[in-house]
């Protein structure tokens, strides 16, 4: 083993010192992390955003996963001479799309993770919502939009509540969930559901003290086109500002709902990073500075250290 130069060993005590309070302060509590599809695109992204959630599980803190899966389920799709169809950033799912996205959820993106998992000595198990009626649903009705257009949305879920105790019970044993976002009704018929929107109703059920979405983007942007204009924090006002002015589009529709609908639920805090940053999540947990964008129920909550970005206070 080759011994660290004086530097070095200067800059991991001072990582380390920097991190003991954050450690202190979230050892015990329950974050859930969100991530979609592309953070899960090769066994090398999965492994790296694993290791960050090894870590955080090493020093206490209890960690829930739920992983989306929509870019491989396209590519399938496609493949496979399925039309993808997207309302609103959500994914019109029929009987053909059901059955792909029930392999990629389930057979390919969650077993891939608990893969990479075994591979760090992280001990997680693999759910959905069926597990353990984890997750009860009922199949989207159509919607009736205001230019008359009706949309149907397949096997598309709506959630009618959580079975905390079914995640309590794996967190209490060390576990790490890794939950696939696919449900069933009360007659077994499966159902496809936003993860965002699980991840949300999760955090609420159990007393996340974070919610974390792991997005393609480096955050909330001031600007759509702008990767550089990130918000560093916002509250549900601001958001519903932008959504209005049209700054909300597409894919981060959805997020956004989920979003308000955890704070509004009683989680904390949720913040938005980049799955693409190296060590983001880490980033973001452990210095005030974050990596991306911090959002709750009203800034006036925020403390000035957390309105300035700085660790000293």
């Amino acid at each position: 083993m080759s011994r660290l130069s004086g530097s070095e060993r200067a800059i991991v005590v001072k990582a380390l010192k920097h991190a003991a309070p954050y450690i202190r302060m979230y050892k015990h509590k329950t974050f859930v992390l969100k991530a979609g599809g592309e953070a899960f695109v090769s066994p090398e992204a999965t492994r790296a955003l694993v290791e960050q959630i090894a870590i955080l599980h090493g020093v206490g803190i209890r960690i829930v996963l739920v992983h989306g899966g929509g870019p491989q389920s396209t590519a399938l799709e496609k493949a496979l001479g399925i039309k993808t169809e997207f309302v609103d950033g959500r994914r019109v799912t029929n009987e053909n799309s059901l059955a792909v996205t029930t392999m990629v959820l389930n057979g390919q993106i969650n077993t891939m993770i608990l893969a990479a998992c075994r591979q760090v000595g992280l001990a997680a198990v693999g759910i959905s919502g069926v597990d353990a009626g984890l997750i009860r649903a009922h199949k989207r009705p159509p919607v009736h939009r205001e230019d008359g257009e009706t949309i149907d949305y397949g096997f598309v879920g709506d959630i009618d509540g959580v079975d905390a105790s079914v995640i309590l019970k794996q967190l209490d044993s060390d576990l790490v969930p890794v939950i696939s976002p696919l449900s069933a009704d009360e007659n077994g018929t499966l159902l496809n559901i936003n993860a965002d929107t699980i991840a949300a109703v999760v955090a609420a059920e159990i007393g996340a003290e974070k919610l974390i979405l792991a997005t393609g983007a480096p955050g909330i942007l001031e600007s759509r086109d702008d990767p550089r204009s990130v918000i560093s924090y916002i509250d549900i006002a601001g958001l519903d500002k932008l959504r209005v002015a049209g700054r909300i589009a597409d894919g981060m529709l959805p997020k956004a709902a989920a979003i308000e609908r955890a704070l509004r639920d009683g989680v904390p805090r949720v913040h938005v990073i980049s799955y693409e940053l190296p060590d983001s999540l880490l980033l973001e947990v452990f210095t005030n500075e974050g990596t991306g964008t911090l959002v709750v129920t009203d800034v006036e909550d925020l403390s000035p250290a957390e309105q300035t970005g700085s660790d000293d206070g």
